[in-house]
């Protein structure tokens, strides 16, 4: 089936008896249950310089500021800094602290891999042994990180690390592996845990992922800021990711960096399909992101599946994608019940795009010749597993985008589909957007389309091609 939606995609009056499909019928009940339910409440404070942390930016004091959060740990209590830098590789945060970072305070990373002790982790939805993050809240409960102060990764001697394995890597037809053995610290690790409030804090130049929320639930970010383009474009270094992860809440935060700004992921292939745990009960609102890939992104890793989520009250300016929906045809998954509204984009290349066969090169694993697979570590083991079509095919349905307004776009909407896999049950409402060109939708099924509004500098339309049952 091939037709074309016109500019303005009308109201029509026949479509007037029908009411808006409300993704979440139950969204009052459980975003009531998101974020952090408890605060530590102990009082008594830790200066980490009664522990021999210097803050002169240049002493490690590693071990110092972990004395300070052990002590604290005893009963409960807050960490302190006086104002200064404080050079540090990681620390580990524990039941009943609060780590309190307060203005003129900056945590400084160290640049040495060897600061960072390895540790069974997710990466990029791969189980493997990885560097322990700048900060990490492993299997605790009851956890807090406060104040206006900073947490610089110093991420760029592993930015130019990654980079010169990546061109090795290419030349060798490697590029599905190199992520995951240019291994980088991620700056702040939230797994394993409940109710872990993030608040205010700033944290840029990450050498990896900035914030990642795996394996926990009952996780408040609130009012972070994340700057990770400051003395170059650090590759891979994400805003905050929810990964397999339930009932958390992201608000007030502010990203700019160099890949998804806010991303929902569950696993990858026939790891993720192993582990089999979902991303679900999720609400993000009131945020801005600049620089970046994507403003509010599904995917890539989608194999336990992504559902009960919304993203509301959302701006971006010249972030590189807008609504993401991305996964790949080894992965699985269900991407459902997605709410996002009330968004507003400026200068973001692609407002609405939509993809199950994302960036092939690193999607999907192929061994060159000349390697003995039997002699590979685990984790390219585990990339080269193969996976049955039926379990590999994803699918995204039951997703509604409305109150939506996008400018200066190249290209206002990519929303592709599968043949075995179409897009299913979407709702557009609202939606004015200008743009070099309109798009396309491909492979899609059953949506409804209302007040759509795009002017488009080619004066084309948007294409719907292989669709059926599309209400507009």
């Amino acid at each position: 089936m091939h037709s074309v939606l016109s500019f303005l995609l009308p109201l029509l009056a026949w479509l007037s008896t029908f009411s808006s499909p409300d993704a979440h019928p139950a969204a009052a009940d459980w975003t009531k249950n998101v974020g952090a339910k408890t605060l530590p409440t102990g009082k008594a404070t830790f200066a980490v310089a009664k522990y021999g942390a210097l803050p002169d930016g240049k002493t490690l004091s590693t071990k110092a500021i972990q004395k300070a959060i052990d002590a604290a740990a005893k009963k409960g209590g807050v960490v302190t800094f006086a104002p200064g830098q404080y050079l540090t590789g990681s620390i580990f945060l524990k039941r009943g602290v609060t780590l309190q970072l307060d203005k003129g305070v900056t945590l400084l990373g160290s640049q040495d891999l060897k600061d960072y002790p390895e540790m069974p982790s997710r990466i990029a939805g791969v189980e493997m042994t990885w560097p322990a993050a700048l900060i990490n809240v492993l299997d605790q409960d009851n956890v807090a990180i406060t104040g206006e102060g900073t947490v610089d990764g110093q991420g760029k001697p592993f930015w130019d690390k990654y980079w010169a394995m990546r061109k090795e890597y290419d030349a060798k037809g490697l590029r599905w592996i190199v992520d995951y053995d240019a291994k980088r610290p991620r700056t702040l690790l939230v797994a394993n845990s409940s109710n872990v409030t993030l608040k205010g804090i700033t944290l840029q130049r990450a050498g990896f992922w900035t914030v990642h929320i795996l394996y926990s639930k009952n996780v408040t970010a609130d009012g972070l800021v994340v700057r990770n383009n400051i003395g170059g474009h650090g590759p891979s270094t994400d805003g905050i990711d929810i990964d397999s992860s339930s009932y958390v809440l992201v608000q007030n935060c502010d990203i700019d960096c160099n890949d998804d700004n806010f991303c929902l992921k569950a696993g990858r292939d026939w790891d993720g399909l192993r582990v089999n745990r979902p991303t679900e009960y999720i609400l993000i609102q009131n945020c801005v992101a600049g620089a970046g890939d994507g403003l509010f992104t599904c995917g890539s890793e989608t194999s336990g599946s992504i559902r009960h989520v919304i993203a509301r009250g959302l701006k971006a300016k010249g972030t590189k994608y807008g609504i993401r929906l991305k996964s790949a045809t080894n992965r699985g998954g269900v991407v459902e019940d997605i709410l996002v509204e009330d968004i507003e984009m400026e200068s973001v290349r692609v407002p609405i795009i939509m993809t199950m066969n994302w960036n092939p090169s690193y999607s999907y694993s192929t061994l060159p010749a000349g390697y003995t697979e039997a002699t590979l570590p685990e984790h390219w083991k585990k990339m080269l597993a193969k996976v049955e079509p039926e379990r590999g095919t994803p699918h995204f349905r039951n997703v509604t985008i409305r109150n939506l307004r996008a400018t200066n776009a190249k290209e206002a909407i990519s929303a592709e589909g599968l043949p075995v896999s179409q897009l299913e049950n979407f709702t557009f409402e609202n939606i004015t957007m200008t743009a070099a060109s309109a798009g396309k939708i491909d492979h899609a099924k059953g949506w409804s389309i209302r007040g759509l509004q795009i002017k488009a500098e080619d004066q084309e339309p948007v294409a719907v091609l292989n669709s059926t049952d599309m209400k507009y």
